[in-house]
């Protein structure tokens, strides 16, 4: 445990923002796993789905959670798929 004022408080701030960070990726890949199951079972709502799947990647990256490169090739791999 740090004795330093300053850095107790980055000890917080970190606990938070891991918490915050955690729960983006969740509901990235809870998104993610949506989409890929309406596209496979070619549910009726799939490009709903897609759209609300490809807006997490976009929220994921721009909070700097996942790498853009990374954020592009699951946006690439949902339209591919949504176009099968």
């Amino acid at each position: 445990m740090p004795n330093i004022k300053s850095a107790k408080k980055r000890v917080k701030v970190n606990e938070a923002k891991a918490l915050r960070n955690k729960a983006v990726k969740s509901d990235l890949k809870t998104a993610l796993k949506k989409a890929a199951l309406a596209v496979e079972n070619n549910a009726e709502d799939k490009e709903a789905v897609v759209k609300a799947a490809v807006k997490k990647v976009d929220m994921a990256c721009s909070k700097g959670i996942i790498h853009k490169n990374n954020a592009a090739r699951k946006k690439s791999a949902l339209a591919k798929s949504l176009a099968k």
